[in-house]
């Protein structure tokens, strides 16, 4: 009889520890997604950063290469400079938290001689 009433009490204890865990794998699932969303802003500044920099070795406008390789959701989180001939980007990756991809922000270059 003993053993009946201890998985009586122990009824709700799975769903209760369910709950309480629920929270945190929420938030390693937001983290996992920011961290491959971060890679993936890390992968199109390096092919950003080279069209560019391809763009002004032809001597092409090496601004406008660069933004032409990033797709559209990337046009207003995009900083392209150049300076002599390297051609920097940086990206800011997309977030649900703008304070979190502002200091999430990726930064790539690439140099080639100019025409």
């Amino acid at each position: 009889m003993g053993r009946r009433w201890a998985r009586r009490d122990e009824a709700g204890q799975s769903t209760v520890e369910l709950v309480a865990a629920l929270p945190a794998l929420l938030l390693a699932g937001l983290v996992a997604l920011q961290l491959l969303a971060t890679g993936y802003a890390l992968t199109l500044a390096d092919g950003a950063a080279e069209a560019g920099a391809l763009a002004l070795a032809s001597g092409g406008r090496a601004k406008e290469a660069a933004r032409g390789a990033l797709p559209d959701w990337a046009e207003d989180d995009v900083d392209v400079s150049v300076d002599g001939g390297r051609v920097t980007v940086r990206l800011r990756p997309p977030s649900p938290l703008p304070a979190v991809a502002d200091r999430l922000t990726v930064t790539s270059s690439a140099a080639a001689r100019p025409k």
